[in-house]
């Protein structure tokens, strides 16, 4: 598989991306009279929401994103009898700006009284509620978000993601169409701040690699034609394609096959999904993209285990594992915040975020909840890697551990890890 990983956020971007191969890779709170240093057991009871898409055009990452979730909160709640903390989860669709659910949504999840929401994964979503959740006191908690305008967002501390910003990922992606030998790039964009913040990173890396961006049209979210824009991209007759979208993918694709190769094509976080008959066989053999987190292949034994959680619960099975992750860790990392603090007030919560994640502290690695929850009932400090990696917030809530997963599709228009 091929995998961008990253030490230090920071550094890696300064330093220039490095391609390499590799393969890699919950509600129980203590109370005490010192915030969490040992002592008595007390029962908490922590509430928390999920905005996440049910509907709209990132519908297809909502089930993954719950399951995740789902899953965390099981696990946190299989170990209340050790740590005094229960986590209910009351769940919320986000919609996108077009249906605008979260007009409804929001106020109703805040209504139940909640310490964190977690959500929404359009980046555009989220920026229309988060001063809504942070100015009523709430921690608003992202899996997907990775729209840059997040690092320097006034949001009173109570904002964390779990994925890495776009400053990120357009490197590898630019990175990766320069290394492909592509010498220009045709880009259509969604317009919002996650579509275009992308699409700037994009461009940067792959100009300063020497190549050069002939078109990059925009559209707006609930467009359902796009010729002008496909016009425009074709017209200036680029060697690849990158598809900065959403679930307009589905529309804009057969507009596309026979007049644009495949193999020219570029996905991101925002569409890449596994199609299977949607299209017609072999219609993206070799279309690549990326995706924040670790590559599904190397996580299998979560996604085994979600399967299984899911199958035991009667929910319905996953066709896509896309932010599953980051959002088990999101639901983690709140509950070990909580547990940390012992409080279920979120501004005590978000006080111990950085430091549960080893962004402060000098804590414990541990690897699960129950790992982590036994460390801070005994009076320690734990440092949680998670599922998607090791996290680690900076004082902003951006996580400065991240990776970048590339993937390739095949024949059945399903994508696997790259292996180039």
């Amino acid at each position: 598989m091929s995998i961008i990983r990253s030490r230090s956020l920071k550094a890696t971007i300064g330093a220039g991306a490095v391609f390499a191969s590799a393969a890699l890779v919950l509600s129980g709170c203590q109370a005490t009279d010192n915030g969490g240093g040992g002592g008595e057991v007390q029962d908490l009871a922590l509430k928390i929401g999920t905005a996440l898409p049910q509907t709209g055009n990132l519908a297809f990452l909502g089930p993954p994103e719950e399951a995740g979730v789902a899953y965390a909160a099981s696990l946190v709640n299989e170990a209340t009898a050790d740590t005094g903390l229960s986590l209910d989860v009351v769940y919320g669709d986000s919609g996108d700006t077009d249906n605008k659910a979260y007009e409804t949504e929001i106020p109703r999840l805040l209504g139940e009284d909640v310490s964190a929401i977690i959500g929404a994964a359009s980046s555009g979503v989220s920026l229309q509620f988060i001063d809504q959740v942070t100015g009523a006191g709430v921690i608003q908690f992202s899996p997907a978000n990775t729209s840059d305008a997040f690092t320097t967002y006034d949001d009173n501390g109570l904002y964390f993601r779990t994925a890495p910003s776009d400053v990120l990922q357009g490197q590898v992606l630019g990175n990766l169409i320069a290394e492909d030998g592509n010498q220009t790039l045709g880009i259509l964009v969604l317009n919002d701040s996650y579509g275009t913040g992308l699409a700037k990173y994009v461009t940067e890396a792959f100009e300063a690699a020497g190549g050069t961006v002939v078109a990059a049209p925009t559209y707006n979210t609930g467009d359902t034609t796009f010729d002008s824009q496909i016009s425009t991209v074709l017209a200036a007759d680029p060697d690849a394609l990158a598809l900065i979208t959403f679930d307009e993918i589905k529309t804009i694709l057969p507009a596309l096959f026979g007049k644009f190769p495949a193999d020219k094509m570029y996905f991101v976080d925002g569409n890449l999904a596994n199609f299977g008959d949607t299209f017609p066989a072999g219609s993206l053999t070799g279309a690549k993209g990326t995706l924040p987190g670790l590559t599904v292949d190397s996580i299998k034994g979560f996604t085994d285990s979600l399967d299984e959680f899911l199958s035991s619960t009667g929910g319905d099975a996953l066709t896509d594992y896309s932010y599953a992750a980051e959002s088990f860790d999101a639901a983690t990392l709140i509950a070990l915040g909580a547990l940390a603090a012992g409080s279920t007030d979120p501004g005590d919560i978000a006080g111990k975020l950085q430091e549960v994640s080893g962004g402060s502290g000098n804590g414990t690695k541990c690897t699960s909840y129950a790992e982590c929850a036994a460390i801070i009932v005994g009076g320690g400090v734990a440092d949680y890697d998670g599922i998607s990696g090791p996290i680690t917030f900076d004082e902003v809530g951006d996580p400065t551990e991240a990776s970048i997963g590339i993937y390739q599709y095949g024949d059945d228009n399903n994508y696997s890890a790259y292996n180039g």
